[in-house]
Protein backbone atom coordinates (compact mmCIF):
# COMPACT_ATOMS: atom_id res chain seq x y z
CA UNK A 1 0.00 0.00 0.00
CA UNK A 2 1.38 3.37 -0.98
CA UNK A 3 1.15 6.61 0.98
CA UNK A 4 -1.61 7.87 -1.35
CA UNK A 5 -3.59 4.63 -0.98
CA UNK A 6 -3.24 4.89 2.79
CA UNK A 7 -4.50 8.49 2.77
CA UNK A 8 -7.41 7.48 0.54
CA UNK A 9 -8.23 4.68 3.00
CA UNK A 10 -8.26 7.19 5.87
CA UNK A 11 -10.63 9.48 3.97
CA UNK A 12 -12.99 6.69 2.94
CA UNK A 13 -13.15 4.57 6.09
CA UNK A 14 -12.38 6.70 9.15
CA UNK A 15 -16.03 7.69 9.67
CA UNK A 16 -17.30 4.12 9.29
CA UNK A 17 -14.77 2.75 11.75
CA UNK A 18 -15.60 5.53 14.19
CA UNK A 19 -19.36 4.86 13.94
CA UNK A 20 -18.80 1.14 14.52
CA UNK A 21 -16.59 1.76 17.54
CA UNK A 22 -18.69 4.49 19.11
CA UNK A 23 -21.83 2.34 18.87
CA UNK A 24 -20.05 -0.48 20.67
CA UNK A 25 -17.94 1.49 23.12
CA UNK A 26 -20.55 4.18 23.86
CA UNK A 27 -17.78 6.73 24.36
CA UNK A 28 -16.71 9.00 21.51
CA UNK A 29 -13.31 9.82 23.02
CA UNK A 30 -12.41 6.17 23.47
CA UNK A 31 -13.68 5.40 19.97
CA UNK A 32 -11.48 8.17 18.50
CA UNK A 33 -8.49 6.79 20.37
CA UNK A 34 -9.11 3.28 19.06
CA UNK A 35 -9.59 4.59 15.50
CA UNK A 36 -6.27 6.41 15.75
CA UNK A 37 -4.56 3.29 17.10
CA UNK A 38 -6.01 1.19 14.28
CA UNK A 39 -4.75 3.60 11.63
CA UNK A 40 -1.38 3.77 13.37
CA UNK A 41 -1.06 -0.03 13.26
CA UNK A 42 -2.10 0.05 9.62
CA UNK A 43 0.55 2.66 8.83
CA UNK A 44 3.26 0.61 10.53
CA UNK A 45 2.36 -2.34 8.29
CA UNK A 46 1.30 -0.38 5.20
CA UNK A 47 4.03 -1.98 3.11
CA UNK A 48 2.61 -5.46 3.81
CA UNK A 49 -1.04 -4.60 3.16
CA UNK A 50 -2.69 -4.73 -0.23
CA UNK A 51 -4.82 -1.68 -0.98
CA UNK A 52 -7.82 -3.87 -1.89
CA UNK A 53 -7.74 -5.49 1.58
CA UNK A 54 -7.14 -2.28 3.53
CA UNK A 55 -10.75 -1.88 4.68
CA UNK A 56 -10.92 -5.43 5.98
CA UNK A 57 -7.54 -5.07 7.70
CA UNK A 58 -8.62 -1.78 9.26
CA UNK A 59 -11.91 -3.08 10.65
CA UNK A 60 -10.28 -6.27 11.90
CA UNK A 61 -7.60 -4.27 13.69
CA UNK A 62 -10.16 -1.84 15.11
CA UNK A 63 -12.35 -4.72 16.28
CA UNK A 64 -9.47 -6.38 18.14
CA UNK A 65 -8.39 -3.08 19.69
CA UNK A 66 -12.00 -2.49 20.75
CA UNK A 67 -12.13 -5.90 22.45
CA UNK A 68 -8.90 -5.09 24.28
CA UNK A 69 -10.34 -1.73 25.38
CA UNK A 70 -13.56 -3.34 26.61
CA UNK A 71 -11.65 -5.94 28.59
CA UNK A 72 -9.45 -3.24 30.08
CA UNK A 73 -12.35 -0.97 31.01
CA UNK A 74 -14.30 -3.83 32.62
CA UNK A 75 -11.63 -4.05 35.27
CA UNK A 76 -12.90 -0.80 36.75
CA UNK A 77 -16.36 -0.13 38.14
CA UNK A 78 -18.05 3.18 37.47
CA UNK A 79 -19.83 3.89 40.73
CA UNK A 80 -22.47 6.12 39.13
CA UNK A 81 -23.48 3.38 36.69
CA UNK A 82 -23.50 0.79 39.47
CA UNK A 83 -25.86 2.92 41.56
CA UNK A 84 -28.15 3.59 38.57
CA UNK A 85 -28.24 -0.10 37.68
CA UNK A 86 -28.99 -1.01 41.28
CA UNK A 87 -31.80 1.53 41.72
CA UNK A 88 -33.31 0.90 38.28
CA UNK A 89 -33.35 4.59 37.38
CA UNK A 90 -31.76 3.90 34.00
CA UNK A 91 -34.99 2.29 32.76
CA UNK A 92 -36.89 5.46 32.00
CA UNK A 93 -38.41 4.54 28.65
CA UNK A 94 -41.22 7.09 28.58
CA UNK A 95 -41.44 9.13 25.40
CA UNK A 96 -38.42 7.41 23.78
CA UNK A 97 -38.28 6.77 20.09
CA UNK A 98 -37.82 3.35 18.55
CA UNK A 99 -34.22 4.09 17.59
CA UNK A 100 -33.35 4.77 21.20
CA UNK A 101 -35.02 1.53 22.25
CA UNK A 102 -33.05 -0.39 19.64
CA UNK A 103 -29.82 1.22 20.85
CA UNK A 104 -30.65 0.32 24.44
CA UNK A 105 -31.47 -3.22 23.43
CA UNK A 106 -28.24 -3.48 21.44
CA UNK A 107 -26.30 -2.20 24.44
CA UNK A 108 -27.58 -5.16 26.45
CA UNK A 109 -26.42 -7.72 23.93
CA UNK A 110 -23.31 -9.76 24.61
CA UNK A 111 -20.23 -8.12 23.11
CA UNK A 112 -19.86 -10.53 20.16
CA UNK A 113 -23.55 -10.36 19.18
CA UNK A 114 -23.52 -6.56 19.33
CA UNK A 115 -20.37 -6.39 17.19
CA UNK A 116 -21.80 -8.75 14.56
CA UNK A 117 -25.08 -6.81 14.53
CA UNK A 118 -23.30 -3.48 14.11
CA UNK A 119 -21.06 -4.78 11.33
CA UNK A 120 -23.99 -6.27 9.42
CA UNK A 121 -26.88 -3.87 9.96
CA UNK A 122 -25.09 -0.57 10.53
CA UNK A 123 -21.97 -0.96 8.39
CA UNK A 124 -23.37 -3.32 5.73
CA UNK A 125 -20.69 -5.99 5.76
CA UNK A 126 -21.37 -9.44 4.30
CA UNK A 127 -21.33 -12.52 6.49
CA UNK A 128 -17.96 -13.56 5.09
CA UNK A 129 -16.44 -10.15 5.80
CA UNK A 130 -17.79 -10.20 9.34
CA UNK A 131 -16.31 -13.65 9.86
CA UNK A 132 -12.89 -12.40 8.73
CA UNK A 133 -13.08 -9.27 10.86
CA UNK A 134 -14.20 -10.98 14.06
CA UNK A 135 -12.38 -14.28 13.65
CA UNK A 136 -15.64 -16.21 14.00
CA UNK A 137 -16.73 -18.88 11.57
CA UNK A 138 -19.63 -18.23 9.20
CA UNK A 139 -22.11 -20.30 11.24
CA UNK A 140 -21.27 -18.40 14.42
CA UNK A 141 -21.79 -15.08 12.64
CA UNK A 142 -25.24 -16.15 11.44
CA UNK A 143 -26.24 -17.51 14.85
CA UNK A 144 -25.06 -14.39 16.71
CA UNK A 145 -26.87 -12.15 14.25
CA UNK A 146 -30.08 -14.17 14.54
CA UNK A 147 -29.95 -14.15 18.34
CA UNK A 148 -29.23 -10.43 18.44
CA UNK A 149 -32.18 -9.63 16.18
CA UNK A 150 -34.54 -11.88 18.15
CA UNK A 151 -33.43 -10.25 21.40
CA UNK A 152 -34.03 -6.75 20.00
CA UNK A 153 -37.43 -7.77 18.60
CA UNK A 154 -38.49 -9.19 21.96
CA UNK A 155 -37.07 -6.20 23.82
CA UNK A 156 -39.01 -3.72 21.69
CA UNK A 157 -42.16 -5.81 22.03
CA UNK A 158 -41.88 -5.71 25.82
CA UNK A 159 -41.23 -1.96 25.80
CA UNK A 160 -44.28 -1.26 23.62
CA UNK A 161 -46.41 -3.12 26.19
CA UNK A 162 -44.98 -0.89 28.94
CA UNK A 163 -45.47 2.35 26.99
Amino acid sequence: MTKDEYNKCVEEHADGVFRFLSKNLKDADTARSVVQSAFEKMWVRHGDIEAEKAKSYLFTTAYHLMIDEIKYSQRFVNMEEAVMNHTGEHKSYQNKEVKQMVNKAAAQLPEEQRSVLMLRDYEGYSYDEIARITGLNLSQVKVYLFRARVFIKNYIGKMEAVI
